[in-house]
């Protein structure tokens, strides 16, 4: 398995609330409402976007990497209203160590609600049945307690702290490291 077979065409996944979907460009509006969020970005490696052109900015980069068979995120949309809410991915994608790692982040008016976790867990479930995956990891920031809910509930169990692991927004953060395996998901 290859990321240009997964990435060449991005596979719709689907759970009873969400569709995961390509981003598109129809997106723009709802993901400026939550990127331009200080709350939203306080704890990922990207700036708050200021203006639209930076949601723009992002989305054309998506939109390359699909074109490019690239990793690439994942449009989250809630079925009930059909609306984009947010993004998952696999950040990074190791074929030949059969590991990735997976990064979400959801509009605020969907936090607490489970909806997080439920596309995580389709995406882990992807993970190991279509990519030849025997470990997914996910990391966050020791500050995020909420993301930290996510991997948990996802099944990841927490592997140990990196202190100063990731420097991002102009200072050193300790970085919470979690992971699944195959033989633990299958369970």
């Amino acid at each position: 398995m290859n990321i240009e077979d997964i990435y060449g065409n991005l596979p719709v996944l689907e759970t009873p609330r969400l569709k995961l979907r390509k981003v598109t460009m129809d997106d723009i509006e709802n993901m400026f409402s939550y990127a331009t969020n200080d709350e939203v970005s306080k704890y990922v490696t990207w700036d708050t976007h200021k203006t639209m052109a930076d949601t723009e900015e992002f989305i054309q980069f998506v939109l390359q990497q699909y074109e490019s068979h690239k990793v690439a995120p994942w449009a989250i949309e809630y079925k009930e209203t059909g609306q984009m809410i947010g993004t998952i991915d696999f950040v990074w994608w190791k074929p030949s160590q059969h590991t990735a790692e997976i990064g979400y982040v959801i509009s605020p008016e969907y936090w607490g609600k489970g909806i997080t976790t439920e596309a995580a867990k389709a995406l882990v479930q992807f993970g190991f049945a279509n990519m030849d995956l025997v470990r997914i990891q996910a990391r966050c920031f020791v500050e995020n307690i909420a993301s930290q809910r996510v991997m948990e509930k996802a099944g990841m169990t927490y592997e140990g702290t990196h202190r100063k692991g990731m420097c991002a927004k102009n200072r050193f953060w300790d970085i919470k490291m979690y992971a699944i395996l195959k033989e633990d998901f299958f369970q």
